[in-house]
């Protein structure tokens, strides 16, 4: 009898071809081995059950032969087990499927379903907001698309089922989404109604159906919302589950959990949208259910949303906070907002409307920081003022009945639990200032006992300011302050220092029909000091006052601090940045001739042999629109250019108009010119007691103005020249004033004449220690001559002279004249060498009379 060898059956898993082969062998057994088998075997029974009907003799008589391994022979009619083939056929084949659609089937229909399929949402509306959540629209395109799959196997098991299946359908489902990340906190719940899906590969099933959307955990909405508004939120994993009742037709195919997960990169998520501030308004209104008043504000908003999601947006409440001292402090609560309803469309341009109400600014608010003199609000000004975006935060307010009492509880908790930075764009103050502008402009040179003392200047400041439109309240500065730079054509002459407190008062101007809202400004400056930096620039400044003949401009760049006052306090805003122009009035062109100087009540305080030291009281007339206070300040005196003395001044107050009584210090001391200053002296000297017009040249040098030595620097650049003090001599009339010798008497017979001299000096005593002199007539014509050696004394006030002997000029002119004149009175010139002398100094000085007066004696 032959034997069958094992049966052999292969399938692959993932192949839809199935092989089954079966291969049947005859052994050759060992005749010792096989025998007693074989023997044996017709006890054995058949598959069927029966026993072998062949004789032992015929198995005997074959198995030699079978065992004869170098000439076997076929076995003569034999025939193939065909109902045993069949049976493994079957076997293999049931076996196979229950593989196949047990395991594999079902594997590669949800890999297929995962690859294949595409939902294309089309619209997303929230129909309502409820008390328990968010009843929304959700319509989108689904189809199973096979170039998808990557699998050639799975794509055609998939293709195959679909379309079997044809269409699938669904209960009313309850959807589940957790973050696995955050300890599986449940972040909501959506309820997806009944729906019915074609499967068919390419077939497209539109999808539209209400869903009732769930709020889940606050917190873990609270969390993952703050830490992706604060950019700590690198990537999140949604996880959902839901149980789904599926069937096909009227199959039901069972309940299937289905859980699974997707991870979004944060930069993936969506972007709170780019938004314009298209109008800000703020203006004073009434406090709901009080008396007072408050701050209104009115923003309105645009932003495009460029997702496919519409939305009636309620009322909703919020709270506007600012940034405390530094980023780890609490933030400052300042107002309560409420939005009107919002329509947000899908790929449309959304507007939101904003009002907010500030009743009071928190003391927090307006304190200084620790360490520091800026406060919060001076902080957020400096953003807002530079034009740069100031942040603030704003969240929910959970108070429902304070803001929007339609707004769902779950809502409310939700918004109130997170916080949204918001940029507000700041804007720039630099063409804000309309003009700026100085008046009664006063100037006080620096004490020279101070050494860091600068220039102080006073005077009437003058600001027109444009009020931004969105500003619509009334508001008064009270105080100003500043710290500027003054610039003459575009060279900085030095700083401006106001750094305190000036008060000042607003006056607000409506906006008109074609005029824009303004704000005059006008405040009193007092001893502002001017650090000069440049000397060049100041000497430009002074050259083009004197001899530009046009207003010089001086350009002040500042950032000004305001104190204002407003329905909600004082407030103090700081670093307003500010431009202006100080136009200058130039000098007239006659300043120098227009100063009328005058000297009275002279005095000799101290001699030598070739110096004087003088105090005189001097009376000048100021032409200038400007006045100075000048507590100390040296000044040369230059006759042609060659130093002859020196000018102190100590507290002068010079003010517009006359100038009376102003104490100078003068030092005589030619010395100080070299070579060239006794005779440039002498000469000066002379012609000033001689009644001319004398000039002399005042200059500063680097020491007159010792705290500042710039600035006596740029003034040595220009030459002040001015008319000498005349004198104002007692007695007589206007003209008479400033002659030296009063009038004379001539004695014809005895030779002699006499002269009433008016001494310019109340406190010291002049003296004469000798005369040459020459009397004429008509300017020219000599009358006789003097010559008198022995000193004489001519005390303050009005003296006369001893006789002097008069050696007549008989053949002249002059002498007939005076020969006529006898007993009367005569008009008659004097041309003089005279020797004085005051304390030690002595001088021998010329004289030149003219128009004296005399009386002709006998």
């Amino acid at each position: 009898m032959s034997a069958y060898t094992t049966e052999e059956i292969s399938y692959t898993t993932r192949s839809t071809s199935y092989t089954t082969t079966q291969s049947t062998s005859y052994a050759t057994e060992e005749t010792q081995e096989s025998t007693p088998l074989l023997t044996g075997s017709n006890a054995t029974p058949r598959y069927d059950g029966e026993h072998d009907e062949r004789s032992a003799v015929e198995v005997a008589s074959l198995a030699p032969n079978a065992s004869d391994s170098r000439s076997p022979k076929p076995t003569k009619g034999k025939s193939t087990r065909w109902p045993s083939v069949i049976a493994v056929i079957v076997l293999s084949l049931i076996t196979a499927a229950i593989i196949v659609f047990a395991f594999f089937v079902p594997a590669a229909v949800e890999e297929y379903a995962k690859e294949a399929a595409m939902l294309e949402p089309t619209n997303l509306s929230l129909q309502s907001i409820t008390t328990a959540g968010i009843r929304a629209r959700i319509q989108a395109n689904f189809r199973l698309d096979g170039q998808r799959v990557n699998n050639e196997h799975v794509r055609r098991v998939g293709r195959l089922t679909g379309w079997l299946v044809g269409k699938l359908e669904s209960e009313e489902t309850r959807i589940d989404i957790y973050l696995p990340e955050y300890d599986n906190i449940l972040l909501g719940s959506a309820v997806v109604p009944p729906q019915s899906i074609r499967v068919t590969d390419g077939s497209n099933t539109p999808v539209d159906f209400v869903a009732d959307l769930m709020p889940g955990d606050a917190d873990g909405i609270r969390t993952i919302a703050n830490e992706w508004l604060q950019g700590r939120l690198d990537k999140v994993r949604f996880m959902g589950k839901a149980d789904v009742q599926l069937k096909t037709g009227i199959l039901p195919l069972g309940t299937h959990t289905i859980v699974d997960s997707m991870t979004f990169e944060a930069s993936k998520l969506p972007k709170l949208p780019e938004y314009n501030i298209t109008r800000l308004n703020f203006e004073e209104k009434p406090i709901p259910g009080h008396a007072g008043q408050a701050m209104g504000v009115e923003v309105s908003l645009t932003a495009f949303n460029e997702y496919p999601v519409s939305v009636d947006v309620p009322e909703l409440g919020f709270e506007v906070l600012v940034p405390g001292c530094s980023p780890y402090d609490p933030y400052i609560l300042i107002a309560a907002a409420k939005t009107s309803p919002v329509a947000v469309r899908s790929h449309a341009e959304v507007v939101a409307d904003v009002h907010g109400l500030v009743k009071e600014l928190p003391a927090a608010l307006t304190n200084a920081c620790p360490d520091s003199t800026s406060s919060p609000l001076d902080i957020f000004f400096a953003k807002y003022l530079d034009g740069e975006s100031a942040t603030i935060f704003v969240r929910g307010q959970k108070d429902r009945e304070a803001g929007a009492p339609d707004t769902p509880d779950w809502l409310a908790d939700i918004l109130s639990s997170i916080t949204v930075p918001v940029a507000f764009p700041g804007r720039s103050f630099d063409n804000l200032i309309r003009s700026f502008s100085l008046t009664d402009a006063h100037f006080t040179l620096p004490d020279p006992d101070d050494p860091d003392a600068d220039l102080k200047v006073s005077g009437t400041i003058q600001v027109l300011a444009a009020l931004p439109s969105e500003m619509n309240f009334s508001l008064n500065v009270s105080n100003v302050r500043a710290n500027a730079d003054v610039y003459y054509k575009k060279k900085e002459l030095g700083k401006l220092d106001l750094s305190k407190w000036q008060a000042a008062n607003s006056t607000q101007l409506p906006a008109g029909e074609d005029a824009e809202a303004m704000l005059r400004i006008q405040s009193r400056i007092e001893d502002a000091p001017l650090n000069v930096t440049d000397a060049d620039v100041l000497t430009d400044v002074i050259e083009a006052l004197l001899f530009g003949g046009e207003d010089v401009i001086l350009t002040v760049v500042a950032l000004v601090d305001v104190k204002v006052q407003t329905i909600l306090g004082q407030l103090v805003v700081k670093g307003v940045p500010a431009e202006g122009k100080i136009p200058l009035k130039p000098l007239p062109r006659d300043t120098f001739k227009s100063l009328e100087p005058q000297a009275s009540d002279i005095q000799v305080i101290e001699s030598t042999s070739s110096s004087l030291l003088i105090k005189a009281s001097v009376s000048i007339s100021n032409p200038t629109p400007y006045s100075a206070h000048i507590p100390y300040i040296s000044i040369h005196v230059l006759s042609n250019g060659t130093i002859v003395g020196e000018a102190t001044a100590k507290n002068l107050d010079i003010t517009t108009g006359n100038n009376t009584n102003l104490a100078v210090t003068a030092l005589w001391n030619p010395s100080m010119g070299g070579a060239l200053g006794p005779q440039r002296a002498r000469d000066l000297l002379s012609q000033y007691i001689s009644g001319y017009n004398t000039s002399v040249t005042l200059r500063t040098y680097r020491g007159s103005i010792p705290s500042q030595p710039l600035l006596g620097e740029a003034l040595s650049k220009i030459n002040f020249t001015v008319l000498a003090p005349r004198l104002n001599l007692p007695g007589g009339n206007e003209d008479d004033k400033t002659h030296f010798i009063r009038d004379a008497v001539f004695h014809v017979f005895s030779s002699t004449a006499t002269f009433t001299l008016v001494s310019p000096l109340r406190h010291n005593t002049l003296y004469i220690d000798h005369v040459n002199a020459t009397a004429l007539y008509n300017h020219t014509e000599p009358m006789g001559r003097i010559a008198y050696d022995l000193p004489f004394a001519a005390p303050p006030g009005s003296s006369q002279t001893p006789k002097l002997p008069v050696d007549w000029s008989l053949d002249s002119v002059g002498y007939q004249k005076l020969k006529e004149a006898l007993g009367g009175k005569m008009k008659l010139d004097a041309r003089a060498t005279v020797g004085v002398r005051v304390g030690e100094w002595t001088e021998t000085v010329w004289y030149v009379g003219k128009g004296i007066g005399a009386s002709v004696r006998i």
